[in-house]
């Protein structure tokens, strides 16, 4: 009987609710101005407003939500040990003032090691340390299988010394078998090289053919021009008082394996006439020639070429038109040596 009249009673309490608990409280909703023109929203659909409001508690004040804690985010640097600043260096504020060194006048280690130390160091390459050697070059020594007689000539070097100063002792010359020599001279040289390139030369050269014989004082270049080419510039003062001057080049063009062809030529010249010689002034004589030889050995090569010369002058007794005193083309067969 009891839950009877309960069940009765629960409809007329639920209708003497109050109106404003059945709608939603939107008086804390902050909607922007643009947003109340929007057509107004049908929130019959929406439940109770009980259950329907959220709960903003938990979102705080902008300001201590950005506020974080950042205590466990501390890094330890008391591993890195920045290095001090550099002191200014008080020499490089200003640019100095200081004299400079003297400049060495025959050795750059002077200025360095000083005089004392190095002139034992130099006494002790002068007596240990410099290289020094020898040789002796046949360049040329051939047979001319000229008619009516068959001729020969030979060019001939030696030196010793080291890589600085040497004394070289040169000759050349030429003549028929069976009959006298036709030309004849030796020289004593002393080379001092100029650069890796250039060798300064001085001495004296005698020629004892032909006759009347005279001795020339010597001064003259030997260098290496680009491409391998040998040149070889003097010049000649005679006991008599005359003035010569020759003039010299080669280059051995290597063909293929042991062949090396060897081109050269030479001219004399003179600058006033010697009667005695039947020498004009101006060029004497023109020789130039091209030698093929086979290296069995770098020290030992024979070689056949072809030789021509030319030399001018007065007449002189046994020449065949005045003026005229060369002979002209002739085949060579001859070694190249080195000892």
């Amino acid at each position: 009987m009891r839950r009877l009249l309960l069940g009765a009673a629960a409809p007329f309490a639920l209708a003497a609710l109050p109106a404003g608990a059945q709608e939603v409280d939107h008086s804390t909703h902050q909607t922007p101005a643009k947003a109340a023109e929007a057509e107004p929203q049908d929130h019959s659909a929406h439940g109770d407003a009980a259950q329907e409001q959220e709960d903003h508690s938990a979102h705080g004040d902008a300001a201590s939500s950005a506020a974080q804690d950042h205590s466990d985010h501390m890094m330890d640097h008391g591993g890195h040990h920045m290095a001090p600043a550099r002191p200014a260096d008080p020499d490089q504020e200003e640019p100095g003032n200081a004299p400079s060194p003297p400049v060495p006048a025959d050795h750059a280690a002077d200025a360095v090691f000083g005089a004392a130390a190095m002139r034992g160091s130099r006494a002790d390459l002068a007596s240990m340390g410099r290289w020094r050697g020898s040789a002796l070059i046949v360049n040329r020594l051939e047979v001319v299988p000229d008619s009516p007689e068959t001729g020969y000539a030979w060019d001939l070097t030696a030196w010793t010394g080291g890589d600085i100063d040497r004394l070289v002792i040169a000759s050349e010359g030429e003549g028929h078998f069976g009959g006298m020599v036709e030309s004849a001279e030796v020289a004593a040289k002393w080379r001092h090289a100029l650069d890796p390139y250039a060798n300064l030369e001085l001495g004296l050269r005698r020629d004892f053919r032909p006759e009347p014989s005279r001795t020339y004082a010597l001064a003259g270049i030997e260098a290496l021009l680009p491409y391998w080419i040998h040149a070889e510039a003097q010049l000649l003062l005679s006991n008599k008082g005359d003035l010569h001057a020759r003039l010299g080049a080669e280059h051995d063009w290597r063909l293929a394996g042991p062949l090396v062809l060897n081109l050269e030529a030479e001219t004399d010249i003179a600058f006033q006439d010697v009667r005695e010689l039947g020498i004009q002034a101006g060029i004497e004589k023109i020789e130039a020639g091209a030698r093929l030889r086979y290296e069995i050995r770098p020290e030992f090569a024979p070689y056949v070429g072809v030789s021509w010369e030319r030399a001018y002058g007065s007449a002189i007794p046994g020449s065949a038109e005045p003026g005229d005193r060369g002979r002209g083309f002739a085949a060579v067969v001859g070694i190249r040596a080195f000892f």
